[in-house]
């Protein structure tokens, strides 16, 4: 039995979920999130507990088994909580400065680029250096950072680039003269 699958997702105070043919929907003090889950998984809502077994031990239904148990508690989670990913820019003149809704990062290219978030997802910049991503959806949330990031990853030498706050770029050792 996935170990992982078994436990008991505990629903906090203000947080209402309802199941209709495993397209499971969460409402908190943050928002809303609605996900269709595997067919395979029975999904349960009793005793402010949200429950999922699987109906036999086939490969498949073992390997969804703790997925679905985890989507579910990420929903849970960014409806009460929500979600950050801080990104920091390193390098001489690297800048972001906020327009409206989007971001645009002066990163030593030739032109600006333009970050616009797509909806749910909040882009923040505390300081000129720093990015900060928000939302109630994992998911979304880092697969905008992931996609900031990817515009200028940061290089081995000098460190220059974007990256994640808690991210450690390993370091090279450059060319030696004579």
């Amino acid at each position: 039995m996935s170990r992982i699958g078994r436990k008991p997702i505990q629903l906090p105070a203000g947080v209402e979920v309802t199941n209709e043919n495993n397209v499971v929907t969460v409402k908190g003090p943050l928002g809303q999130l609605q996900k269709a889950l595997p067919q395979e998984m029975n999904i349960t809502i009793e005793d402010n507990q949200i429950i999922v077994t699987r109906n036999s031990d086939e490969k498949t239904e073992r390997s969804l088994h703790g997925l679905t148990r985890t989507l579910l508690a990420n929903m849970v989670e960014g409806v009460t909580k929500g979600y950050t990913k801080t990104l920091e820019l390193v390098g001489v003149g690297y800048r972001a400065t906020k327009q409206g809704d989007n971001v645009v990062l002066s990163i030593g290219y030739s032109h600006p680029v333009n970050i616009i978030p797509p909806a749910g997802i909040q882009l923040e910049v505390p300081a000129p250096t720093k990015i900060v991503v928000k939302g109630i959806d994992k998911q979304a949330v880092g697969n905008l950072a992931a996609n900031i990031r990817a515009v200028r990853k940061p290089e081995p030498y000098k460190g220059k680039g974007i990256k994640y706050d808690t991210e450690r770029v390993r370091r090279k050792v450059g060319k030696t003269g004579k």
